[in-house]
């Protein structure tokens, strides 16, 4: 609805129905969730059986809150180890393929550029099965050959962060060449100018200038593969990420604890995304 144009009551009033609706549509599943990580109940649904803190801070069972399962404590440690993997080669990998995208021209440069995004189109479950029979390949072959062994090829973190890597680079990539092709060239001509070198130039004007594109850009890298769920089912191994300790539960049963879970990422979330726009607003 474009604000200048006049509009009828009627007009105004459904846009007015359909926002409200949408928001709702949004927000009501999130808001069912927390509201039960507080009933005190073994079952995450009516009836209300009055407020607790059990499924956070319970010792006893059967209501152990999430800070006393050791099973989710240490899924939380796994997903925030390979999180930060992720984050630091997606971030290292994506600044050098902004560069290579927006600063040099050169033959089939093109076709690699769809290479790159190739990823986002293609299925995350897809992907990640075609990870474990390409790996799984490699290490039967190796192993039939010479006798080794290769363990790292095997399902386990290494494939988990090999195979998010693999499309988070990607998005990254195209956040910070976003802001690379805003940047004004002629700084760095002028700091060669006066004796810089190339490599210092970059790193004292440029990179600063990428600062806040960088930092959104691991953050976004930390949630996606903190919330990854379809690749990382296909490469997990014994020492499951948080999305499938959380699945493999729900198998079991739904109990509050997984609101609470659910809750936690939550704020989580919202927190590190407050964080990258309080920065960006600052810079």
């Amino acid at each position: 609805m474009i604000p200048t144009i006049k509009q009828s009551r009627f007009a105004r009033v459904t846009y007015n129905a359909y926002i409200a609706l949408f928001f709702v549509y949004l927000a009501l599943p999130l808001v069912v969730v927390s509201v039960f990580a507080f009933n005190d109940s073994l079952f995450p649904s009516l009836p209300w059986e009055g407020f607790t803190w059990d499924w956070f801070f319970g010792d006893e069972r059967p209501k152990t809150g999430v800070f006393n399962e050791r099973g989710i404590m240490r899924s939380i440690r796994t997903s925030v180890f390979v999180a930060l993997c992720v984050s630091v080669l997606s971030v290292t990998v994506g600044t050098c393929n902004a560069f290579l995208f927006n600063r040099y021209k050169f033959r089939f440069s093109g076709v690699l550029y769809v290479l790159m995004l190739l990823p986002l189109v293609i299925p995350g479950i897809v992907l990640g099965i075609s990870i474990l029979v390409f790996s799984s390949t490699v290490a039967n072959g190796v192993e039939d050959s010479i006798g080794w062994d290769i363990e790292a090829l095997r399902p386990g973190l290494l494939l988990v962060i090999l195979g998010q890597f693999s499309f988070i680079t990607t998005i990254v990539t195209l956040v910070i060449a976003a802001r690379l092709k805003r940047f004004d060239t002629t700084l760095e001509e002028a700091a060669l100018n006066l004796g810089a070198t190339r490599l210092t130039a970059i790193r004292t004007i440029t990179m600063p200038y990428l600062g806040p594109a960088l930092i959104g850009a691991a953050v976004v890298a930390f949630l996606m593969s903190f919330e990854n769920f379809n690749t990382t089912l296909m490469l997990v191994g014994s020492d499951a990420p948080l999305t499938i300790a959380m699945f493999d539960r729900l198998k079991e049963g739904s109990t509050p604890v997984l609101n609470a879970v659910s809750l936690l990422l939550m704020i989580g979330s919202s927190l590190l995304a407050l964080v990258m726009i309080a920065f960006q607003k600052k810079e």
